[in-house]
């Protein structure tokens, strides 16, 4: 009987973390270990606004212990891949040999080439700090702040402080924020939900040049920045591969097995390119793994792309964004718009069948319209109701749907994983969180993790 493979895992984010547990999960026995470069165990990035909002702390972030028969090493990079001898060679003068190889090295911060923001050495200027990683947020000093990009994590962030009793700027060269993904009238709604939590916004305007303590726009005005917080996109960490001579476009190339072209090497997470797309969402992340797990434990990968959703974690405003922002398939479009109740809906229809949505104010809808596209339904005939929320044009809800159904997707809570706290002893809704990290993130999620526990204490769900 041949000897278990042995997986090595590049990088410890929230991708690699998750390979992890299911590659335990679907039977692989043999040794698995995980190198990270940061000096922290595994944690959840896509909640560090959360964090400096404060709904959460550091502690909240971190992710479930892998088992103990899995070696994690954190604090180390790797320097090279030898391909012909199956070895990585890493900066502490050590090497790791392997059966299998996985990438997930996620992604870095995209710098704007801006006067006086880099040092000599190549390092931000005093003052400067991209959002990444934990260290980022601590480098968030006293004093008013500048957020530098107005997409989701921008927003996010300059929520987030602003809920902290922050002095924020956001300054962006769109007409609005998030304008890759909203169309103008969700865009007023969402700039004028800034204002009133009091942002000052330079929306059309791009930075000119950094000084410590201040930015200066390209109309000569300039912003006091205690601290300029850079949320100006992210590139796929590819140095790795490119030095192992794997192909890399944009992100590791890889093919629908997430093979690169050494069928040894395979990459995940924000640094993978498959089809010519590198989605950079943590739902496409938590997908792959969950493919390559069963891919390398021998089961059929059973892979069905996850649909883009992004939600802006911003408790007090619901905004979702489904599937791109202006589908090409479209043959129709349902359109809601009462601004002066801060609500808006824009789907996109192919038939019955949405292909992309934006949905503002209307919490009621973003997850009856969710349920849908994730799962490929066709909408009701009454669109109104589905918009509006009506109990009659609402679908079956979480406690219909399968076990493995995702409720939480910021935390990728399933349905089975309530329930198996609920058979734990948590009856209620705080010792759920508290055990499984449900409603931790953007909240979106609190109804459903309701109804699933009503559910099971009425003995619909429960053993």
């Amino acid at each position: 009987m041949p000897a278990p493979r042995h997986v090595l895992v590049v990088g410890h984010g929230p991708a690699a973390h998750r390979l992890v547990e299911r590659l335990r999960h679907h039977g692989h026995r043999g040794p698995v270990t995980v190198l990270g470069a940061e000096p922290r165990p595994a944690y959840n990035r896509v909640l560090l606004t959360s964090l400096l909002g404060g709904a959460l702390t550091a502690g909240d972030l971190s992710l479930r212990h892998p088992p103990d028969d899995v070696g994690v090493r954190t604090g180390v990079t790797v320097t090279a891949v030898d391909r012909a001898r199956r070895l990585v060679h890493t900066d502490t003068g050590e090497t790791h040999p392997y059966d299998h190889l996985v990438l997930a090295t996620g992604a870095r911060p995209r710098i704007p080439r801006l006067p006086g923001l880099l040092t000599a050495g190549g390092r931000l200027a005093e003052g400067a700090t991209t959002l990444r990683t934990l260290a980022d947020c601590e480098r968030i000093a006293d004093g008013p702040l500048v957020v530098l990009g107005g997409g989701i994590l921008g927003t996010e962030t300059t929520l987030a402080l602003l809920r902290r009793g922050r002095d924020v700027t956001l300054v962006h060269p769109g007409p609005h924020p998030m304008d890759d993904r909203l169309d103008d009238a969700a865009g007023a709604l969402l700039a004028g939900h800034l204002r009133d939590g009091g942002a000052r916004l330079r929306l059309g305007r791009a930075a000119a040049a950094y000084r410590p303590g201040k930015l200066v726009l390209d109309d000569g005005e300039i912003l006091p920045a205690g601290t300029l917080v850079l949320c100006t996109g992210v590139e796929p960490e590819t140095a790795l591969a490119r030095r192992a001579g794997l192909a890399v476009r944009t992100g590791v190339v890889v093919d629908r097995h997430l093979r690169t072209g050494d069928p040894r090497i395979h990459a995940i997470g924000d640094c993978a390119e498959s089809d010519g797309d590198v989605p950079g969402l943590v739902t496409t992340a938590w997908e792959q793994a969950e493919t390559l797990a069963r891919t390398l434990t021998g089961r059929d990968p059973q892979h069905r792309a996850a649909r883009s959703v992004v939600r802006l974690r911003a408790p007090g405003f619901d905004l979702a964004c489904l599937g791109p922002p202006d589908p090409p398939d479209a043959t129709r479009h349902v359109t809601l718009s009462d601004p002066a109740r801060g609500r808006y809906a824009r789907l996109a229809l192919s038939g019955e069948r949405i292909l992309g949505a934006v949905l503002v104010g209307l919490p009621r809808a973003i997850a009856a319209v969710g349920r849908l596209y994730e799962r490929d339904l066709p909408v009701p005939s009454d669109r109104l109701g589905l918009l509006l929320g009506t109990p009659a044009t609402e679908r079956p809800g979480p406690v219909g749907l399968p076990d493995e159904a995702v409720l939480c997707h910021c935390n990728h809570v399933t349905k089975a994983d309530l329930l198996r706290a609920w058979c734990a002893g948590a009856r209620d809704l705080a010792r759920v969180t508290a055990a499984t990290r449900a409603t931790t993130g953007c909240g979106g999620c609190s109804d459903d993790v309701r109804l699933v526990l009503a559910s099971a204490t009425a003995g619909g769900d429960g053993p």
